[in-house]
């Protein structure tokens, strides 16, 4: 059938999750765009029964302004009734009065499962409906099979098939929020929190939680304990880390935990021990809900969005014999794999953990969870471990180079332990380049970082200082002085350069034939070889909050703002929150700007006014035209818009480079970190150790040659050749227009 004629409908089930608002926005607004009808069913798998005003048809407005809203506005429900065939019987029938002939569904594992169930029985149920004179033959023989997509909504992020399931990411962020303000007055009454989160049958909120908060124990379902005493170990490592200083101690429980032998082990067991062995004021916080509501994150809002228009697309090119798939995303990229493949791995884990086999469980999640719990448990130490007899003790140092990135002490922790851990010596550069040419260097021990796994900012000092002329004989001088043998640099473009100019200089100054990696770190993500650095999240969730308050603001009055955001040559902050934000119009440097845009971008804000439009949202990179500025454009809208609406500018400035990191952020920091640590150790011994620069692609840790940098770079815009999420220009298009005006009733909102 031709894609124009097709009807869609859209539900939400399960458990609800910050995002699924954003998810029901996209479906409609690309199905619309896309000339197919969308309709909503209410309350999941109970609307569809139900069917009636439970049911009902979407038009670009029906989404406006959900965008920012936590939960599902279509509302979600456990339905007994569509376990039966009866129920899934009655659910057909209300599907074909309608003439729906797919479902997108957005919810956990048991949702997508039923949708398999119901796709597998439909042509039985339509016999059945036929037979009993519901329906009549011509009606059946239209709809001879269902489409079926699905988007996992689960804050659990327990499913095979993605890297990330909506809510995921927001539910990491009340976690981190609140373990955050529970550390601060545990360390003020030296107290002991153990802190509760969900995950019934994953850990990974809890591993990423501890690994985001500094947490100084976890335990998670797929690796309980590997010892029978493991209450007598816990304590004896809590307890060795007060004696080192430490003021709190925050231990984060999954709800599914277990020791060895499945025994579940309780926040309030925990809590239990802590004080009969530790003799410590101990508290128990459990979080609840409270994990799941709210509204979601600037990733929550984009994965969403990306995964809703992308199922739309699936579902328009499906035919009879296409089976069910799950959309979900790998190393930002979108992919469409096999539902019930996905389903059924994602429950092999759960068996692996009921049959105790935590190893197989473990190899389950992934390379990634393995190795963040491994960091993990080095992290949670009380000390590092003594050298080696007879080891080789290098002398790795660390710095900051560029604009301050949230995340970079997050890194600078992470690598300071994980080289202590080995046996080596860390030392770190104060104040950037600076700091190296003037020989301020100095030896960090474990509990320097005691911290920095929370805080913004960049403690070790920064500054955007290149090395060039006598700088090298100085820096060269230290370097022996200092007898480094490895450089970690964490920082933006001034890094990579100072990191380029160093390994350039190799056959002038011998002592720079040591290993150098850089490890990204800047809010602009305008690096090579690395798709997403430290600091451009929290960069995104702090321009998002700003906008949404912003936007409330101009709710009662006929109003466009015109927002410039951070990114200098680079338009990744500007097209990401304009995504997140439902701006209208993304103004960049990489597409430029002619006086024919701003005038057709005054034609559309006219006509919407008009039509009743409330608000108009226009982000702008601050170097997107040298001319056409922040305020010439606010002038000439202000102007021409006349009596209809006025316009307000907005500067959000060094507020994108304050705060402390989001979970993304620190945990990102974190895993590259630990790799950096692990190249300079690998390249130490060589005659002629590597420099590079790492970074994820494709969702992974992959490392570059610093040979290759001026080759992957627009030196002029200092931005990379190749940047991915230009790609997604299109879906930004889409989402931010008017509208088809088929399907619009008045002025869209954002």
């Amino acid at each position: 059938m031709d894609s124009k004629l097709k009807r869609i409908g859209v539900l939400t089930s399960g458990g609800d999750a910050p995002g699924m608002n954003a998810a029901v926005r996209a479906v409609v607004r690309t199905a619309l765009d896309r000339g197919a009808e969308v309709y909503a069913i209410c309350e999941g798998y109970q609307g569809m029964v139900d069917g009636g005003d439970r049911i009902r048809e979407m038009t670009w407005d029906s989404v406006g302004g959900i965008l920012h809203q936590g939960g599902t506005i279509i509302g979600t429900a456990r339905c007994a009734a569509f376990r039966t065939r009866e129920g899934r019987r009655r659910a057909a029938r209300n599907l074909l009065e309608r003439d729906i002939e797919g479902l997108i569904v957005i919810g956990g594992d048991g949702s997508l499962t039923g949708a398999n169930i119901f796709r597998q029985e439909w042509p039985e149920l339509l016999a059945e409906l036929v037979e009993q004179g519901e329906i009549d033959q011509e009606i059946a023989d239209r709809h001879p099979s269902l489409a079926i997509v699905g988007l996992v909504g689960s804050i659990d992020n327990d499913m095979y098939g993605t890297d990330m399931t909506i809510g995921a990411d927001t539910a990491l962020h009340r976690i981190t929020a609140a373990v955050d303000a529970i550390s601060s007055t545990a360390a003020s009454h030296q107290r002991t929190f153990v802190v509760e989160v969900m995950g019934r049958g994953c850990g990974y909120l809890a591993l990423m939680g501890a690994l985001a908060t500094g947490a100084d124990w976890v335990l998670i379902p797929e690796s309980p304990p590997n010892v029978d005493n493991w209450e007598e170990r816990m304590c004896q490592i809590l307890k060795a880390g007060r004696e080192a200083g430490r003021r709190d101690t925050i231990v984060i429980v999954a709800e599914g935990a277990r020791d060895r032998k499945g025994e579940p082990i309780s926040s309030n067991y925990v809590k239990k021990v802590l004080e009969e062995r530790l003799g410590e004021d101990t508290r128990v916080t459990i979080l609840g809900h409270v994990q799941r509501g709210g509204s979601p994150s600037t990733f929550d809002r984009n994965l969403s969005t990306l995964l809703g228009y992308a199922a739309v697309e699936e579902i328009l090119a499906a035919t009879p014999e296409s089976e069910p798939c799950l959309i979900g995303m790998r190393g930002n990229r979108i992919v469409c794999s096999p539902l019930m493949d996905c389903v059924k791995q994602t429950r092999t884990v759960a068996d692996a953990i009921a049959a105790h086999d935590y190893e197989r469980a473990m190899e389950l999640r992934g390379s990634s969870f393995k190795a963040a719990f491994r960091t993990m448990r080095t992290l949670v130490r009380a000390l590092p471990h003594p050298p080696e007899p007879g080891q080789k003790q290098l002398r790795l140092a660390v710095m900051h180079s560029g604009a301050p990135a949230p995340g970079m002490n997050t890194a600078v922790r992470a690598a300071v332990r994980l080289g202590l851990d080995k046996g080596h010596v860390m030392l770190g550069v104060k104040n950037g380049v600076k700091g190296l040419v003037a020989g301020d260097i100095e030896e960090m021990d474990w509990m320097s970082v005691n911290g920095w796994a929370t805080m913004g900012g960049a403690e070790l000092g920064t500054n955007r200082k290149t090395p060039d002329g006598s700088d090298f004989y100085a820096i060269a001088r230290n370097i022996e002085e200092h007898r480094i043998q490895g450089l970690l640099i964490i920082g933006g473009w001034s890094g990579y350069q100072t990191a380029y100019r160093l390994y350039c200089e190799r056959e002038d100054f011998p002592t720079f034939n040591i290993p150098i990696i850089c490890l990204p770190a800047t809010i602009n993500n305008n690096l090579p070889g690395s798709e997403l650095s430290i600091g451009a999240d929290t960069a995104l969730n702090s321009i998002m909050e700003a906008v949404d308050k912003i936007k409330q603001s101009a709710v009662a009055s006929q109003r466009c703002f015109v927002v410039e955001v951070m990114g200098r040559h680079c338009g990744y902050l500007a097209l990401m929150s304009g995504l997140a934000t439902g701006a209208e119009r993304v103004y960049l440097h990489e597409e430029g700007v002619t006086l024919n845009d701003l005038q057709t971008d005054l034609d559309h804000l006219v006509t919407g006014f008009k039509q009743g439009k409330r608000l108009a949202l226009m982000i702008r990179n601050e170097h997107a035209n040298p001319f056409y500025t922040t305020a010439f454009m606010a002038a000439l809208f202000e102007e021409e818009g006349k009596d209809l609406f006025d316009v307000r500018q907005a500067i959000l400035g060094h507020l994108q480079q304050g705060g402390d990191p989001t979970p993304f952020d620190r945990i990102q920091a974190t895993r590259l970190a630990a790799r950096c640590i692990e190249f300079l150790i690998e390249e130490a011994g060589k005659a002629s150790p590597a420099g590079a620069f790492i970074g994820l692609e494709g969702g992974q840790i992959r490392f570059h040659n610093l040979e290759d940098f001026p080759r992957m770079v627009d030196d002029r815009y200092q931005r990379p050749k190749a940047q991915w999420w230009m790609n997604l220009r299109p879906v930004a298009r889409v989402l931010a227009q008017p509208g088809p005006q088929a399907f619009r009733k008045a002025g869209p909102k954002p």
